[in-house]
This record gives C-alpha cells, sequence and structure tokens, in this order.
C-alpha cells in the first residue's frame, strides 16, 4: 500500500459553522468528533510503539495500554545510522496501528539533542539535523505505508522538559534554521506526514500553536506540507489565536467550550470563516480517508515483530571501548562469567512518561546469557530502589565482588534508573548513581577483565573508562534489547551501532551548559550553531567518545574519497571501504564538509551524508554518498533565504567526527545574493557589488587625495583602505570635505538598484 494525501475529499457543503469548530478540536483524550457524514478517528501514543489505551482504560492509557511491540527508542534507533532499518520499524508501527483501527500514531520525534540534560531525549534521535531528517523521514514512510498517518514532532525548538508549555526558546535565525528546524524540513519536504504536531513552548516570546510564521509562512508556504497541524496535548493557549495561525486540530477534547470561542470569534468577525474552513477541510479529508483505507487483518504476528525489535536492538548498541591486545568482547561461551548489575535482570528498556509501551514480551540480559553460558553466576550488584539502607548497598557491592573475582570475566550493567530520566522533567547531572560508580570501581579492582553494558536513555559521564577495558553502550533498547545485548556480547551479532551524540567528559563542558534550562520564562540559545560535536570541534575540547563513534569486532580501511557536481547540483562522494577482519560487519560512511574562507561564521565541520555499508571479510565496495546542495546551504539573515555560499569546500570521509580516513576538495558554485544598497551598506559591500562598485569607485575617484592625506597619520602597517571597508557610505560625506554630498550618494545608490533590477 503505497501512502499518499491524495483520496477521497470530505464535502463540508452545508455544514454550521458549529459544526466546522466541531471538527478542528477533539471529542475526547484520544478522539476526534463525529460530524454528519464525517466519522471521528482514533490518534494514539507512540513514537517507539503503539500504546493505546483498552475499552475502559483510564483515559490516559498509560496503565492500561493493549500489548504492542515496544521497539527500540529512538536514542537507540538513532545509533544504527539506517534509513531502511528505520522505515522497517516504521511499517511495523503502522501495521499495528492498523490493526487496532488507530489513524495516527503521535511519532517520530525528531527534536535536537540540545543538552544532554533533557528529559526526553530518550525519544529523540541525535544532535543533528542530518541524521534525525533522513532517519526521521524514513520512519513516516514505513507507517504511512500501511496507511495510517504519522506525526512529526515536537514542532518546533523543544529541547528541554522544565518549564515545557511556558518556557520561550530564544534562538537566532540561522540556528533555528540550520539546527532545529532543518530536520522538521527535511521530514516533510521528503516524506509529507500526515500530520506535524506542535509543541508546547513558546519560541521567540509566541506560542508554537498561536506562532502563524511557523505553521503558515514556514511549514505550508515554505515547505509545501500538505497534512494538518494538531496541538501536543494541552498546548493551546488561545484556540482562535491558534486557528488564525494554522492549528487545525486541538487536542485534547474539552466539551466543547473551545468551539464556543471559536464561533463567537467567527460571528463578531476577529476571525475569518475561511480559515476555519480550511482547518474544517484538514480534519475531514484525514478522517474520510482514513475510513477508506484497508485495514491490516490481524492478529498480530508478534513472533515476527519481536523478531525485528531484537535485530533494530542488536544494530543499535554502540561498542565503544574494546581494548588490549586480546579484546575481551567477544565473549567465549566456554569462559567462566561473573554477570553483575541488576540491570541484567530487571531490564531498562523505555522510558517513562507518553511513550510507555505495554510490551508483548519482555527478554532480559541474564537470561540470554545463560542461554548461550549456563553456568553464568549473577550477582545483584546494587538496589534499584531509592532509598536502599547502607548495609544493603554494601552487601550487594561485596557479593558482587567476590563473583567477579572468582570470574574470568565480569560483566557489570550499570545504567540510570527509571526515576532519573523522564518526560516531565530534565535530569539534574550526567552522573550514573554513586553507589554504581562505587561498584565499578570495586568489580574492576577485583577483576580487571571487566566489561560494562550501559542502559540509559541519555549520556552519562564515564569516569572509568580508561580503568574499564571494554564499553558497550546499550541505551534503552526496546522489549527484545536483552537477547539483543547477549546477541553482540558474545558474537553473534557484530555491533555496527554508532553514537548520534557526543558523550562529554563533563557536564560542564556542554554547550548548553550556561543557558540551560533558563530563567523567568526564556532560555538563551546562547551557543548558536554550536549544538553537540560542532561545539566541542570548534573549541579543539576533549571529550570520553565523539559524534560518529562506534566500533566493530572487524576492522575497515577508506580508500581515497571523490567528490563531483553532479547536473543537479549536488555533491556525490565517493570512497572505497574495505572489510580488512575476519569477519563480516557494517561500517557507517559519514561525510563531513567545511569552508574554510566561508564570509559567516560556520563550524569546523559539518555532517551532511552518511550510508550504512556491510562487508563480508575482506570485500572492498565503492561507497556512493549524495551530499545535496540544498543542504550546503547557510541561513543568510540578510536576505532571509537558504544561500549556497561559493568556493572549494573541504569534503572529509570517516568513521567518526574525530576519525576522518579521507580528505579531498570540490568547488561549489554559489547562489546570487543581491541586497539592496542603502546609506548604511559599507564601504567594501558597494565596492564588492557587481553594478554599484564599479560607478561608485568612479564617483569617489575625487577622494584619493583625501584618503592619502589620512594615511599620513595612521601607524606604519595600518591600511586605511581597510579601515574603511567597514565605513557606511552614507556617512562618507563627512570624510570627503564637501566633494561627496548625500544627494550623489543617493542618486548613485539609487542608479546603482535600479540596474541590479
Amino acid at each position: 500500500m503505497t501512502d499518499t494525501l491524495t483520496g477521497p475529499r470530505a464535502d463540508l457543503t452545508g455544514l454550521t459553522v458549529e459544526q466546522k469548530a466541531a471538527l478542528t478540536s477533539g471529542e475526547s483524550f484520544w478522539r476526534t468528533k463525529a460530524v454528519g457524514d464525517i466519522p471521528s478517528v482514533m490518534l494514539t501514543d507512540g513514537p517507539h510503539g503503539l500504546r493505546k489505551q483498552r475499552e475502559g482504560g483510564d483515559h490516559l492509557g498509560i496503565g492500561d495500554s493493549v500489548p504492542a511491540t515496544c521497539f527500540p527508542p529512538a536514542v537507540a534507533l538513532g545509533s544504527s545510522w539506517d534509513a531502511e532499518l528505520a522505515e522497517r520499524i516504521g511499517t511495523a508501527l503502522g501495521v499495528e496501528s492498523s490493526i487496532e483501527d488507530v489513524a495516527v500514531i503521535l511519532g517520530p520525534g525528531i527534536n535536537i539533542k540540545r543538552s544532554p540534560l533533557c528529559g526526553r531525549n530518550f525519544e529523540y534521535l541525535s544532535e543533528d539535523p542530518i541524521v534525525s531528517g533522513v532517519l526521521g523521514a524514513g520512519i513516516v514512510r514505513g507507517i504511512q505505508s500501511q496507511g495510517v498517518g504519522a506525526s512529526l514532532k515536537h514542532f518546533a525548538a523543544n529541547n528541554q522538559e522544565d518549564d515545557r508549555m511556558r518556557s520561550s526558546s530564544d534562538v537566532d535565525p540561522r540556528p533555528l534554521r540550520e539546527i532545529y528546524l532543518r530536520g522538521f524540513q527535511r521530514v516533510v519536504e521528503d516524506a509529507q506526514p500526515h500530520t506535524v504536531m506542535c509543541s508546547y513552548n513558546r519560541i521567540n516570546g509566541v506560542f508554537a500553536s498561536e506562532n502563524r510564521w511557523l505553521l503558515t509562512d514556514v511549514l505550508r508556504g515554505e515547505w509545501g506540507f500538505e497534512g494538518l497541524v494538531v496541538s501536543d496535548w494541552g498546548a493551546v493557549s488561545d484556540r482562535v489565536a491558534a486557528l488564525r495561525a494554522g492549528l487545525d486540530l486541538e487536542m485534547p477534547g474539552n466539551g466543547g467550550q473551545s468551539d464556543a470561542e471559536v464561533v463567537a470569534a467567527v460571528a463578531e468577525g476577529s476571525l475569518d470563516e475561511a480559515l476555519l474552513d480550511a482547518s474544517a477541510q484538514r480534519n475531514a479529508d484525514l478522517a474520510v480517508r482514513w475510513a477508506a483505507t484497508p485495514r491490516v487483518e490481524g492478529p498480530l504476528d508478534v513472533d515476527a515483530h519481536h523478531e525485528l525489535a531484537r535485530e533494530a536492538a542488536a544494530r543499535s548498541i554502540v561498542l565503544l571501548k574494546n581494548d588490549g591486545a586480546e579484546p575481551l568482547l567477544p565473549l567465549a561461551a566456554d569462559r567462566s562469567l561473573a554477570v553483575i548489575g541488576a540491570f541484567a535482570e530487571k531490564p531498562r528498556y523505555q522510558g517513562a512518561g507518553s511513550s510507555m509501551i505495554h510490551p508483548t514480551r519482555l527478554d532480559d540480559a541474564l537470561t540470554a546469557i545463560r542461554a548461550v553460558a549456563p553456568d553464568a553466576v549473577y550477582a545483584a550488584g546494587f538496589s534499584l530502589a531509592a532509598d536502599a539502607p547502607e548495609d544493603e548497598t554494601a552487601r550487594l557491592r561485596e557479593e558482587a565482588v567476590q563473583a567477579a573475582a572468582a570470574a574470568d570475566v565480569a560483566v557489570v550493567f550499570a545504567g540510570l534508573p527509571a526515576r532519573l530520566e523522564s518526560e516531565g522533567y530534565d535530569r539534574e547531572d550526567i552522573d550514573l548513581p554513586a553507589d554504581q560508580l562505587a561498584l565499578i570501581d570495586a568489580v574492576v579492582a577485583a577483576n580487571p577483565r571487566t566489561v560494562v553494558v550501559l542502559s540509559n536513555g541519555a549520556v552519562v559521564a564515564l569516569p572509568f573508562a580508561e580503568r574499564v577495558p571494554a564499553i558497550v553502550e546499550a541505551w534503552l533498547l526496546g522489549q527484545a534489547g536483552g537477547s539483543a545485548t547477549a546477541d553482540v556480547l558474545f558474537g553473534a551479532v557484530n555491533p555496527s551501532g554508532k553514537l548520534t551524540e557526543t558523550i562529554p567528559l563533563r557536564l560542564e563542558d556542554t554547550p548548553a551548559f550556561l543557558n540551560f534550562p533558563g530563567e523567568e520564562g526564556h532560555v538563551r540559545y546562547g551557543e548558536g550553531l554550536f549544538v553537540g560535536y560542532r561545539w566541542y570541534d570548534a573549541r579543539r575540547m576533549a571529550v570520553a567518545f565523539p559524534f560518529g563513534h562506534g566500533l566493530s569486532y572487524t576492522t575497515f580501511s577508506y580508500g581515497d574519497a571523490t567528490a563531483t557536481v553532479t547536473e543537479s547540483g549536488d555533491v556525490e562522494v565517493r570512497v572505497t571501504v574495505t572489510n580488512t577482519g575476519d569477519r563480516a560487519g557494517r561500517e557507517i560512511v559519514q561525510v563531513y564538509t567545511s569552508l574554510a574562507d566561508s564570509s559567516v561564521q560556520r563550524p569546523v565541520r559539518e555532517l551532511k551524508g552518511f550510508a550504512s555499508v556491510e562487508l563480508a571479510a575482506g570485500e572492498s565496495r565503492e561507497v556512493v554518498i549524495a551530499v545535496r546542495r540544498s543542504d550546503l546551504a547557510y541561513w543568510d539573515i540578510r536576505a532571509e533565504r537558504w544561500v549556497v555560499e561559493g568556493g572549494e569546500y573541504t569534503v572529509e570521509v570517516g568513521a567518526s567526527s574525530r576519525d576522518l580516513r579521507s580528505r579531498t576538495t570540490v568547488s561549489v558554485d554559489g547562489d546570487e545574493v543581491r541586497l539592496p544598497l542603502t546609506r548604511e551598506s559599507s564601504l567594501g559591500e558597494v565596492m564588492a557589488h557587481p553594478v554599484a562598485g564599479p560607478m561608485v569607485q568612479s564617483a569617489l575617484a575625487g577622494m584619493a587625495q583625501m584618503m592619502e592625506g589620512a594615511s599620513a597619520i595612521m601607524p606604519e602597517g595600518v591600511s586605511m583602505e581597510k579601515m574603511m571597508n567597514s565605513f557606511p557610505i552614507g556617512r562618507v560625506g563627512m570624510m570627503a570635505g564637501g566633494q561627496v554630498t548625500t544627494e550623489m550618494i543617493d542618486g548613485l545608490l539609487a542608479a546603482a538598484n535600479a540596474q541590479q533590477g
């Protein structure tokens, strides 16, 4: 089934204003209103599984939702760097939604991981907009291939939970466009989601739900979005203002209270009825299309979806470290093992809040490990309780130390308890609990042959990284994560995941440290463009593990990269990658670009493309990665549009942002940008102007003597011409001694602007 926004349309002829207003708000917490022949449809939470409440359950559906496959949350799936895998997960989500008669599943979430403290980072894919956009588009395509609508969220600049329903994200135009909106633009233009969900927060002082610039000018006008805009649940402060801005559906329902406000606004003329008509039409069309869409016949193939969840989880695991002449991983089944840590037995597999899934089954790592190594000894090591007594903590640690000392290898499962990260509040630090850090130190002291496996929804500091020979970042892996972890530990699956967010050494090193979470209702995005690896690379700052990093049980070499501009204007990058090890593996090839002589501030390098390539031992393959011309563009704040700056771009290809294996250059033609000249234009800008430059240069020739005289009083080596480059042309008269008048300048500028056209 191929998704399309075309299809049957609703006929709203004859509907009253009251009926049209009713179409634009919910009937209940999860359903829209039925009006006339237009049916009610259900929207339910995602984004990594279907969370549909049972009939008669609580109105939120959190405590009593139908069983569904809990796939790896975005924090894990992002590390696969695989849009095809993301699309397969999306397809499975669409299948489960269709079976349950759900018209729209609320996801994916693609907000940027601005700070590791954001309590909802487990729902987001990356600190980079290209990764978020590419994988997000894959998920949407998959969901909508089954006729189910996706809901791209949270639009936009929703990067913290603290005061999330009121706080204003104060962002300058360039970072807003290049970092926080770019991923959304990619998904909208590539996959056309049925719905986009506006966020709770304000953006530069205006609520997202009431932001016409965001919802209408940008989303619809610039990007061509054809679907409907739905509010996050409870995000509407002023229903009439929201409709004016382009919000189509307020969720959840409120008993018709805000419908009455809409009707009154139309009656008094403060709301154009045509705006209401457009929103009502979009809601009605969604409902009519869904009613005409054939459902996927059940029952759900639980086993097949569980196996897909297991495959995705294994592909999402990142091997951070595996040192030594004889690395500890993969584990040998005949070596004695001590499995330590409560998470091995009681897995932390998803985040808390609206995305909590009731899984169809749940694998734990201890059981999966014992299926391969039956004699593995287990010690809890720590308690998951928030207030465990000190004597119990000491006892559990001592039991773990004894188990570790008696084993060939100790595998410690550590991570963040659910109480430390959740929707609704942000983390206070990036540290593992103190009892777990003490446990790791004690186990390593008893047995240096220790592997640490992490379970966490956002990055954590790793103060033990230098002392532990092997570290596995296993994130939150969904319901099959326990088996997937064992698959990687024993080598049944060769790890291929790579970080889509930097792991810093300290919280104080992070880009948003001094501007998070803000105060008095505002958070200043003071780091600007320099989010994630852009920040660390610009400051040449040491990190624990860089963006894009991830090891394998095999090794890969890179040939010399080439880059050429295609007829379409995109840049085609080619590089041969060889598996130089003794087992099959998958490499994530990353392409970064930079422009040394740029006229605007830029990061040291930026990710612009990537590809996942699977290679047999000894196999070589040419990998071709297309870098879109549009992704080379920066947001020109003067012209208020995307501009590709011409020049010689450096193209770096490698295994991470700090493991760059090959470098080449490519010459890219730039976009022409001609801004109207004014009195405030500098002499340098005027002289560089293709039309005005020669005209003004001739007119100002009489100033040469004055310039020479002024130069005589300047210190040796100081260029008067350089100093004058930034001098506004409208004030040249004061330097010209009456030789140049304001009227002359205005005449020259008018003539130049007229010729420019």
